[in-house]
């Protein structure tokens, strides 16, 4: 087709005529002239990002790349010598891995097939990159189909990559510089990448799965154990905490699948999964569904040793407050063997640490049947022995703040606690344990083990548990810019978990789209605020920083977009 021709055509698309491309194309046509102001006529090159944007494109990618490469590889074996070239693109379409042959490279580059080139649609226009992204599907755009005149010579064809949350991560693409004319011609290359992007998948949830049960699924036995259509990664109680793309078709209503039983829609429990394991033969490890259907099914049991926390989660209580932070395991490992008995624990802690939800979750592994919670400060000995007075039967009594509790109080609990032994005291501290300045006995009653939270500043789990708390507060496919990630790692956190839970509260709320950006948090004022309280103003620390606004950003734990707008605001300058 013409370049004159092909214009005429696009023109044809905007008036609403039908010229009987796939409407995927057409739709993306209409996008780039009304919503990105292209014009097909112009021979734009690839947009190629920096060397130092490329880095951080690929440093955001890392574990995608890992996760594909060996299936680009064997991809890239499959259509040796037949000019083929594939691109891994993150899911701002910038291609972060490539596998070209290097006797083409030149041409390779000219085309923008190499790594560094953005594939947005708004950049690239139509292209398969760009309508993948934009489709969430699979798809081809074969010669003309795209947009501008510099690409209608290739043939893309790409599949997206999703995370085991559901959310794009990655395109795998795989073009040519000339093909045959017919798009059918293409079928081949289309089956090859929606294959290669499925073992994607299903490697990187593997690979997430090793401490837990993952559930394989086929339709048929002869590929369950080698190449299963679907997966699902699941808790010990059951639920689902990540899948593959795939694994949506179980989940026929749409909506959110983390979270959700696994016994909703197949007719097993965990404790079955042990029967679809490889010791039996395929054709025997059948599943059925829920609507009738059925499933062969191949379950993968955790690698790690089943540990005393591990097994406490069965049913779920201790389950939320894990994440991959080793000392927040070694405390939830210690509160799991500790749940059941009846010793008494106190649980010390910052502020926002969390030292409630723990306690409520020991009391439900526990064996108590009661709950009583008590806020210590201002506590009258009246209102501890009426309270105590109600329990009937094992019981937990949850004091939050036990340092704020008022001398008579403390007198009147020591009495309480001799005289009651159904009674199991769970207390919260904010400060150490030893400088609660409680008497000897009432210590000893209260801190029959001790178990300490560690603040968020020091967990290793930060980026895990903002993008757990952003997918129980915000809809399935919001989620974090680089750099939003990027500055909320930086932060110091003086308020842990529950200051983490109100700025994502914040940012959901500012945020006008589906990608949290910088410019949505709010500003972390704590810092400031503790930097005036230590005597030290502003300009003091501008001084000391030598009036490096990066430097005075990392020392208060701001952005430096704080920095720069509370310097203006306060009309301070560098000294000339």
């Amino acid at each position: 087709m013409t370049d004159r021709r092909h214009i005429k055509e696009i023109e044809q698309v905007l008036g609403g005529t039908q010229t009987g491309r796939d409407s995927f194309v057409s739709a993306s046509w209409r996008r780039c002239v009304e919503l990105y102001g292209m014009d097909p006529s112009r021979n734009d090159p690839a947009h190629i990002v920096t060397d130092a944007e490329l880095r951080d494109h690929r440093k955001q990618a890392e574990w995608m790349i890992g996760a594909a490469r060996s299936s680009l590889q064997s991809l890239f074996r499959q259509v040796a010598g037949q000019n083929y070239v594939l691109l891994l693109t993150d899911a701002k379409g910038v291609c972060v891995d490539f596998f070209g042959d290097d006797l083409f490279v030149n041409d390779l580059r000219g085309a923008g097939l190499y790594l560094g080139s953005n594939w947005s649609e708004d950049l690239a226009g139509t292209c398969g990159v760009g309508a993948c992204i934009v489709t969430q599907e699979p798809v081809t755009i074969h010669q003309d189909d795209h947009f501008g005149n510099a690409h209608v010579s290739l043939s893309c064809t790409a599949a997206p990559i999703f995370d085991s949350l559901g959310g794009l991560a990655a395109v795998l693409d795989i073009s040519l510089l000339r093909s045959p004319t017919p798009k059918r011609s293409q079928n081949l290359a289309m089956s090859l990448v929606t294959n290669a992007a499925r073992r994607v998948e299903m490697a990187n949830l593997m690979a997430e799965g090793r401490r837990d049960w993952v559930l394989r699924l086929s339709d048929s036995p002869e590929f369950l154990d080698v190449d299963p259509e679907a997966a699902v990664r699941l808790d010990g109680s059951g639920r689902v905490l990540g899948y593959t793309r795939a694994a949506r078709r179980l989940f026929t209503d749409g909506g959110t699948i983390i979270g959700r039983r696994i016994d909703e829609v197949l007719n097993l429990t965990v404790d079955d999964l042990p029967d679809l394991m490889r010791d039996r033969p395929t054709e025997d490890r059948i599943v059925t569904m829920r609507d009738g259907g059925a499933l062969f099914g191949h379950a993968i049991a955790p690698q790690a040793p089943r540990t005393a926390l591990r097994s406490s989660r069965q049913g779920g209580p201790l389950s939320g407050l894990a994440g991959d932070d080793p000392a927040m395991e070694q405390v939830l490992a210690r509160a799991a063997k500790l749940a059941r008995t009846s010793v008494p624990l106190l649980i010390s802690g910052e502020t926002g640490t969390g030292k409630t939800k723990l306690a409520r979750a020991i009391h439900m592994v526990g064996t108590a049947s009661g709950f009583l919670s008590l806020d210590c400060a201002g506590l009258s000995p009246d209102t501890l022995q009426e309270t105590c007075d109600t329990v009937n039967g094992p019981t937990t009594l949850l004091l939050r703040r036990i340092e704020d509790l008022p001398g008579d109080a403390a007198a009147a609990l020591a009495a309480i606690l001799d005289g009651r032994d159904c009674l199991r005291p769970l207390s919260t501290t904010c400060v150490a344990p030893g400088a609660l300045g409680l008497s000897r006995p009432l210590f000893h009653r209260l801190a029959g083990a001790t178990l300490s939270l560690p603040p968020l500043r020091q967990r290793q789990d930060l980026g895990t548990l903002m993008d757990r708390l952003l997918r129980r507060r915000a809809p399935d496919d919001m989620r974090l810019s680089p750099s939003a990630r990027a500055a909320l790692l930086g932060r110091q956190w003086p308020g842990n978990l529950r200051e983490l839970e109100q700025v994502l509260d914040v940012a959901i709320a500012l945020c006008e789209g589906r990608v949290i950006d910088q410019s949505d948090l709010p500003a972390p004022v704590d810092a400031m605020i503790q930097a005036t309280e230590a005597g030290e103003s502003l300009e003091q620390v501008m001084e000391a920083c030598g009036w490096n606004m990066s430097c005075a950003a990392r020392r208060l734990g701001v952005n430096r977009s704080t920095v720069l707008r509370r310097l203006r605001k306060a009309g301070l300058q560098p000294p000339h």
